[in-house]
């Protein structure tokens, strides 16, 4: 057989065994390969949803707080009422403790009042002291204090000048020579000032 008819005879073998489009088989299978799907593992489907799970913590978090928020505000708003609720009490039962002394005085003076017309002036007198001696400890335990300066250098923030007289030497100048009417100061706080005489150089005015 001559070496052209060999070489037709092979070439019509391989024309026989290739797929009638005329592509080989390798291009035919590359073809048969949808090269757009994207591979199982990157579907949405199977993927974890991490951001959905954290915002889910997040949100219950934060409810959490808002929840213990609202209780915490709760509890001090009760605390504030009870704390107020208590001051008031207190300063009630002191007011009340403070008036009930004051009546026992006030008993005193109406018996004093109701005594006999014919007890002698003395005996009134010594009456009337006692009562005012009681009555002075009371303020004094509840925190009031007499001002009266007769002597003392005479104080504008404690006292009020209602006149002036000449005075004897000049080292009794601005100091209060009388007073009128007795000033009280009430734990600390003036709630009245005394009413005096004042010496001056300047005589009286």
């Amino acid at each position: 057989m001559s070496q052209v008819t060999e070489k037709t005879n092979v070439r019509k073998h391989l024309d026989s065994e290739a797929p009638a489009d005329g592509r080989n088989t390798d291009a035919a299978d590359m073809a048969s390969t949808d090269m757009s799907v994207e591979p199982s593992s990157r579907s949405e489907n199977t993927q974890p949803i991490f951001g959905g799970s954290q915002e889910g913590k997040l949100e219950n978090e934060v409810a959490e707080l808002k929840d213990r928020h609202l209780r915490l505000a709760a509890e001090f708003d009760n605390y504030r009422k009870r704390a107020t609720r208590e001051r008031a009490e207190l300063s009630d039962r002191a007011q009340a403790s403070f008036v009930a002394k004051l009546l026992d005085v006030l008993d005193d003076m109406d018996r004093l009042v109701a005594s006999d017309p014919a007890t002698p002036l003395p005996t009134l007198r010594e009456g009337l002291s006692a009562v005012d001696r009681k009555l002075s400890k009371v303020l004094e335990d509840a925190g009031v204090e007499r001002i009266d300066p007769t002597g003392a250098p005479f104080d504008p923030s404690q006292h009020e000048a209602v006149s002036t007289v000449a005075s004897p030497d000049r080292s009794r100048d601005q100091q209060v020579s009388a007073t009128f009417q007795p000033g009280y100061r009430f734990k600390g706080v003036l709630v009245r000032p005394a009413r005096v005489q004042v010496y001056s150089d300047q005589g009286q005015r």
